[in-house]
């Protein structure tokens, strides 16, 4: 918009003329003297134009700024809003960190549908699933107990194939700040470092049910429902340990073994003091 040369009438100094302006000021030669003023913020309180159509373009480029003015400060606001919500989940994230207290079932057994076994070992995370009734129906589940100590083993079964049969496919520590109770989307992410995956061959050798248990039911072997259970840390270290055993390639197996010693760790686990195998294939 062109405005030199234009007549206009300040409240102060009297009528003037416009000699120059740009995005952010405006020039105005007054009988006295030269003034300059803050564009268009000057228009309106204290400055008018003479030219009746000017001054309506004039207003539609003020409301165009004052809109994007207030567009901005809802930004700002919502940042603010934002950086506020980071620094509570921080806050409650490092109070959970440091106020954690083991669980003994803290580990996740997941099954992996056929067609989604690539995808789980792509993307080295699994879907905790939703919840199928009550208020948060369709929500993402939260897996409450899963923390810095906890492992997913990862499972499959064939179609045609009985539950005793059940293959381990491989295991990954969550990662490394994962807390299952802050956890909104249910995606469970896996450690930057401890993951493992199995061969074929070396899945044939490691059945689940050779190292869980059902307590309730210590004689079956059924799974019922749902794509994951918790399960014992001390079982998970059972597992960790033998995939260790069963790594003929050095780089696997040294990882294997760094896994296992971080599991322990990390579970207040005594390597030594560990128990055999005991789950129902072992008791049949």
């Amino acid at each position: 918009m062109n405005l030199i040369n234009k007549k206009v009438t300040h409240k102060l100094f009297g009528m003037g003329s416009i000699v120059k302006h740009n995005d952010s000021s405006i020039e105005i030669q007054f009988a006295s003297e030269n003034k300059m003023f803050v564009f268009p913020d000057v228009f309106g309180k204290h400055l008018k134009l003479h030219d009746t159509s000017d001054a309506i373009s004039l207003e539609n480029i003020i409301q165009k700024k004052e809109n994007e003015r207030k567009e901005e400060e809802w930004k700002k606001e919502e940042d603010r809003k934002l950086q506020r919500k980071n620094q509570e989940l921080r806050l409650e994230h490092e109070k959970l960190m440091k106020n954690h207290k083991l669980h003994p079932e803290s580990q996740l057994v997941f099954w992996c549908d056929t067609e989604e076994q690539n995808k789980v070992f792509s993307e080295w995370r699994i879907f905790s699933g939703v919840i199928k009734s009550g208020n948060n129906k369709g929500k993402p589940n939260k897996p409450i107990r899963l923390h810095q100590n906890s492992a997913v083993l990862l499972t499959s079964i064939g179609s045609r194939m009985p539950e005793k049969d059940r293959r381990i496919l491989g295991v990954y520590m969550v990662n490394e700040d994962f807390i299952g109770k802050l956890c909104e989307d249910g995606y469970v992410p896996a450690h930057s470092k401890y993951k493992l995956q199995l061969t074929e061959q070396e899945s044939d050798q490691l059945l689940f049910w050779e190292y869980y248990i059902n307590e309730k039911s210590p004689d079956k072997m059924t799974w019922n429902t749902g794509k994951h259970r918790y399960f014992d840390n001390l079982w998970m270290a059972q597992i960790l340990l033998d995939i260790a055993s069963l790594k003929s390639d050095p780089k696997e197996r040294e990882l294997a073994q760094q896994f296992f010693k971080h599991f322990c760790k990390m579970n207040q686990i005594t390597a030594q003091e560990l128990p055999k195998p005991n789950g129902t294939l072992m008791r049949i």
